[in-house]
């Protein structure tokens, strides 16, 4: 039953990791030196906190915390 429920944050988080790797990716091959690598960094750092937010919804999901909103 919960990984009907699971499947949405699955699959937005790996569509919007692949969209920060891209695109950045993209602007880090047209920029030079120094800018490649500050740019760099912003990719790594948005897939790791995309992943840990995905990680968590899916222990949410998993408690039985499907709507979470009604709790605010």
């Amino acid at each position: 039953m919960h990984k009907k429920k699971m499947r949405a944050p699955i699959i937005v988080s790996v569509l919007m990791i692949l969209y920060y790797v891209l695109y950045f990716g993209f602007l880090i091959a047209l920029l030079p030196g120094v800018w490649k690598y500050a740019l760099g960094i912003f990719p790594i750092v948005f897939a790791v906190l995309t992943a840990k937010v995905c990680i968590e919804r899916i222990q949410e999901i998993k408690k039985g915390e499907e709507d979470d909103i009604g709790q605010y």
